[in-house]
């Protein structure tokens, strides 16, 4: 998930985000969404969001899947991303029940069959419930399986760690053939390793290697490799969960030399003694 870099006024820099998008093509990451929380898309107003996106299917050229972020609080703006989507050139969608009134199940369902029913393209569910403070019951995840459009899912981590136990019920429960991943990068090694389709990785987007590394060894079900993977970017895992990932993302691109902007306010940089610790964590991956 690549960061979505912009000036103070929220006006995208397509060619900052070029060049960040064809280093992710380049290193052969799997694929790349665009416009999801890392991508700050709920800064963005639409007219940025079209930027953003017509920049990124340009730089991917079809040379890998292009996901979009189309989340928004109202169904009517969702629906219109999506078919902005869909004409740009995206090749699938990922969303996330963004509300201000707390939302109900079935209102969800609504929300998302009826994006369904406006594109023909294939719909991520973004499970999410710390930034959207809506959790997607069982029966709902099961339910929305069925829509035809609906092709996967990205889920938190489960608090008890039983990643095998959560997946076995959703494929018990869901249509046949639904893609079940894992966000919050920290938990990307034992998710993986106990059977997981997909990594919704924050770190690819900006280290897409050492994600490479931990993934391709935890699809093999090489728990060695997977385990030395992990550890080495276990210091950045320490840095996600103590400031947030997306803060720690932008001092990861300084750290690069990539031009990523400053977080949109009310989102604030870190101070310089966290910029030293991720450089120190970086510098280990490459040791």
């Amino acid at each position: 998930m690549t960061l979505t870099p912009t000036d103070a006024d929220g006006v995208v820099d397509t060619d900052a985000f070029a060049v960040m998008i064809d280093r992710l093509v380049t290193a052969g990451v799997d694929s790349v969404a665009v416009l999801g929380s890392t991508g700050t898309y709920a800064y963005l107003d639409r007219s940025e969001r079209l930027r953003a996106l017509a920049c990124a299917v340009e730089t991917v050229a079809g040379r890998v899947p292009l996901i979009a972020g189309i989340g928004a609080m109202r169904t009517s703006w969702v629906k219109e991303l999506a078919r902005d989507a869909e004409r740009l050139g995206a090749d699938g969608l990922l969303l996330a029940p963004v509300s201000y009134a707390p939302l109900t199940q079935d209102e969800v369902f609504t929300h998302f069959d009826a994006t369904a029913a406006a594109t023909g393209l294939p719909i991520c569910i973004y499970n999410n419930p710390s930034t959207t403070h809506f959790s997607f019951s069982p029966e709902l995840v099961s339910r929305l399986s069925r829509l035809p459009s609906i092709g996967a899912i990205k889920m938190p981590l489960p608090a008890d760690g039983d990643f095998a136990g959560e997946m076995g019920r959703l494929r018990s429960s869901c249509r046949e053939g639904l893609i079940v991943g894992y966000s919050s990068d920290w938990g990307a090694a034992p998710a993986l390793l106990a059977g997981a389709d997909a990594w919704y990785s924050v770190v690819a987007g900006l280290l897409p290697m050492p994600a490479l590394r931990l993934t391709r060894a935890a699809l093999c079900g090489d728990d060695v490799s997977t385990t030395a993977a992990d550890a080495a970017l276990g210091p950045l895992w320490t840095l996600f969960r103590t400031y947030g990932s997306l803060r720690v993302m932008y001092l990861i691109a300084d750290q690069l030399g990539l031009r990523s902007g400053q977080p949109p306010l009310p989102v604030q940089s870190l101070e310089g003694s966290v910029s030293s610790a991720v450089a120190e964590a970086m510098e280990a991956l490459a040791t």
